[in-house]
């Protein structure tokens, strides 16, 4: 099960910029990590292709994860393929013993922006393998199934990833883009530690994972949590409020994330520092219950 250290209140403009202000969660019950981490999709090419147009910049961000206290990486062997991955090694190789790694398999990337799901069980345990090489480590913190495959059993995808877990190549499994049903039936065959879905203040159509997450401590991990769109129009709420807390729309999304659910775990990806410092101070942002409800009804 998890567990959860509340952060202590603060404001945005008087909190140091420090991710443990978003508190913490127990990974899959034993590997604690700051609430509000960072993804790596970013600190790629366009089409999330080859390598990124500032290679120095991608590797000072990876280095102020780590002194904006942002213990929690999610990264994929996908983005690049594996440029990612090989930047956030360069930046934090031999890596912090508080930082957890986490990435994912099963898709095919052909092309620029082009992603084809690939789960058979040889295919997910190359993957994996060239991973653990590519990232340095001998053991992956949390390797989830990018998507599962239509085309090949889920028994035989989660039962590749239950195989190399007990190997001890994995330490715990995750799911990516999956509904209830299918959290279910690939429960059968291993525990599932985390699920990262879509999920942002402008898009819940994943509440129903989320609640079933949240009721057996399973991570969340929403992708593109920032998404506000619409939501930040001049005369909209989600601005107003933005204005009144001198807070940036993006602050209040993910300040709105880290309240909504105590498993929610945010991953915002930038590839610059400056916007990555933004991202971290909302951290300490603490929405009162009426900024909560009024957020919660934007999309109304």
């Amino acid at each position: 099960m998890s567990e959860l250290t509340a952060p202590p209140a603060a404001d945005a403009a008087s909190a140091p910029a420090s991710a443990a202000a978003s508190g913490s969660f127990l990974l899959g019950g034993d590997l604690p990590v700051t609430r509000l981490g960072y993804g790596t999709m970013q600190l790629t090419g366009p089409g999330v292709w080859g390598d990124p147009a500032d290679p120095d910049e991608a590797i000072r961000v990876l280095r102020r994860t780590a002194e904006l206290g942002i213990t929690f990486i999610d990264t994929a062997d996908a983005y690049g393929p594996f440029t990612a991955d090989l930047l956030l090694r360069k930046a934090l190789h031999p890596y912090a013993d508080d930082l957890v790694i986490a990435t994912k398999a099963g898709f095919s990337r052909p092309a620029p922006g082009e992603w084809v799901p690939i789960g058979r069980p040889e295919y997910l345990r190359q993957q994996v393998e060239l991973s653990l090489r590519h990232l340095g480590v001998d053991r992956i913190d949390l390797l989830q199934l990018h998507r599962i495959d239509p085309k090949v059993p889920v028994a035989e995808q989660v039962g590749e990833l239950a195989a190399l877990q007990s190997e001890g190549k994995i330490r715990h499994i995750g799911l990516s883009e999956v509904t209830v049903e299918q959290i279910e039936e690939a429960s059968a065959t291993a525990t599932i530690a985390a699920v990262q879905n879509r999920f942002n203040l402008a898009d819940r159509g994943s509440e129903d994972v989320l609640d079933y997450a949240e009721a057996r401590g399973i991570a969340f991990i929403p992708w593109f949590p920032l998404a506000t769109g619409a939501l930040a129009g001049p005369d909209s709420r989600l601005t107003r409020i933005a204005a009144e807390r001198e807070a940036a729309p993006s602050q209040l999304a993910l300040a709105w994330l880290l309240r909504r659910s105590p498993v929610i775990l945010p991953i915002p990806g930038t590839s610059s520092v400056s916007h990555l410092e933004e991202n971290t101070a909302a951290a300490a942002i603490t929405l009162t219950d009426a900024e909560f409800q009024a957020l919660e009804h934007a999309t109304a």
